[in-house]
């Protein structure tokens, strides 16, 4: 697998809603976490798109994050991309899909898995993912290393978008790796 490059990369932002958030393990650390990736693609031209699971019931994208989402694709399936509108909604030419949210062992994973179905490729951002419980996270884990996908942690992929200190917006994306 090669570096991620803010060209082919997008993210997706998996039902961090608002009322759904407070029953998640450790949501507060998840929430800043995916906060910080959010605003760092936005600064390096990155699509971010988000679901919504039965938004009617569960509400909508966390507030503190809706500012850094392009587009907002709503859902009743846990694997999103089995919506007839889904893969028309995403980026075009953006083949590198990395994969924030919760529930980590549901919506996330089954949405994961439809998009490798899909030929796209599905990257797990360990630090931004979360369940309710932390067993659930771990199995969520461990079936996406069973299925070789690809794992990994949101300054991973800031420093792989960024390729350079002589990015122009390297002094800002650094400033939210350092506010972790």
């Amino acid at each position: 697998m090669p570096i991620l490059s803010s060209h082919d990369s997008m993210v997706l932002l998996v039902d961090m809603q608002a009322s759904l958030l407070p029953a998640i393990d450790r949501h507060e650390p998840l929430l800043q976490c995916a906060l910080r990736l959010v605003k760092a693609a936005q600064l390096l031209g990155v699509p971010v798109v988000a679901t919504e699971h039965c938004a009617a019931k569960i509400g909508a994208t966390s507030p503190l994050l809706r500012p850094w989402v392009d587009h907002v694709i709503h859902k009743t399936h846990f694997d999103a991309t089995r919506e007839r509108h889904f893969l028309q909604e995403l980026p075009k030419r953006r083949s590198n899909v990395l994969l924030i949210g919760t529930e980590a062992h549901v919506c996330v994973l089954q949405t994961g898995l439809g998009l490798a179905r899909q030929g796209l490729t599905p990257i797990l951002v360990g630090d931004c993912v979360g369940s309710r419980r932390a067993a659930d996270l771990l199995a969520a884990q461990s079936r996406w290393n069973h299925h070789r996908l690809e794992q990994i942690s949101a300054e991973m992929a800031m420093f792989e978008w960024l390729e350079t200190p002589e990015h122009p917006q390297f002094k800002e994306v650094l400033a939210l790796i350092k506010s972790a």
